[in-house]
């Protein structure tokens, strides 16, 4: 397949150019610094702009990943402003762009977040619970994911997977994480009991392989591991695999008034299960915590 890439030089983006090359497909990668893209991303070309690929050259498939880190900073208004437009503006010009062309791929697979569900307390979601409507990360998920879903008026295929944090060996989530849980000062975050949606990266990667190769599927998948955890077994189970306490709790107050309204990504969760995901047909290589864990942090 010749397929088009946008965040491939993120995490999850480098995964899947290393298993689409070996596999012998065919990338391109939509990037702002496109001298990075072969070394970054598995020998792929990189491409500044969209009108690079000539009208003649056919698309398989499109994969749109790319967005600014959503949890590395305080959402200042500035910070806001450039979520926003790393998502939907994105996203609006790639579906205006396969308009233009006579040839279509025959799928989009667009990224969003289980953050489009909101804080869920303790509901028990899945892919057809409504989404949540009061915090700014629901609103940008369900953004992005209409403006993506523009791209079935063009007879294209459009699938949604929303992304729990992705655990990988190094980089995402768990690099955040392991200083202060190596030195034995990691623990629950605010009363620990909220729901902790997580995923191993090879189950994200193989996942996103799984969607684009099964014609069938369509719509929203989550991409999360299937035995839900709250924030407190999360801290325990990491803190065991190191052989490290893990007594040491983040209150909330100190996270509001660190992060503002960015601690809800930390403080509130979804009890979230991956039901069309698994109905489709996927394996989990990893659906549970202490496995995902040993397997990461014993490569390094």
């Amino acid at each position: 397949m010749r397929i088009l890439l946008t965040g491939g030089t993120g995490l999850i983006g480098q995964a899947l150019c290393r298993l689409w090359t070996a596999q012998g497909h065919e990338l391109v990668v939509w990037s702002r610094r496109p001298e990075q893209v072969a070394a970054l991303c598995s020998g792929a070309r990189g491409i500044e702009r969209l009108e690079q690929l000539d009208a003649g050259t056919a698309l398989d498939a499109v994969v749109n990943l790319a967005g600014a880190p959503i949890a590395d900073r305080p959402w200042t208004a500035r910070r806001r402003q450039l979520l926003w437009d790393s998502r939907i503006d994105l996203t609006r010009q790639l579906v205006d762009w396969l308009a233009s062309r006579p040839l279509k791929p025959r799928v989009l697979l667009s990224g969003s977040a289980v953050g489009w569900y909101g804080d869920g307390g303790e509901r028990r979601l899945d892919e057809d619970s409504a989404p949540g409507s009061e915090d700014f990360a629901s609103q940008l998920c369900f953004a992005w994911e209409q403006a993506a879903q523009q791209a079935e008026a063009l007879g294209i295929r459009v699938v949604l997977i929303r992304t729990a944090p992705v655990l990988a060996g190094s980089g995402g989530m768990l690099a955040r994480l392991l200083p202060p849980f190596r030195l034995g000062l990691g623990g629950r975050m605010g009363s620990g009991r909220q729901w902790m949606p997580w995923i191993h990266l090879d189950d994200e990667v193989g996942l996103i392989d799984f969607l684009l190769q099964h014609e069938e599927c369509r719509g929203p998948y989550n991409a999360c591991a299937p035995n839900a955890l709250r924030n407190a077994e999360f801290a325990a189970t990491l803190g065991r695999v190191l052989h490290r306490p893990a007594l040491l709790p983040a209150p909330a107050c100190v996270l509001r008034l660190a992060l503002g309204e960015m601690s809800d990504l930390l403080l509130g969760g979804q009890h979230l299960q991956p039901r069309r995901t698994l109905d489709a047909g996927y394996h989990f290589r990893f659906p549970d915590l202490e496995a995902a864990l040993v397997d990461l942090l014993g490569r390094h």
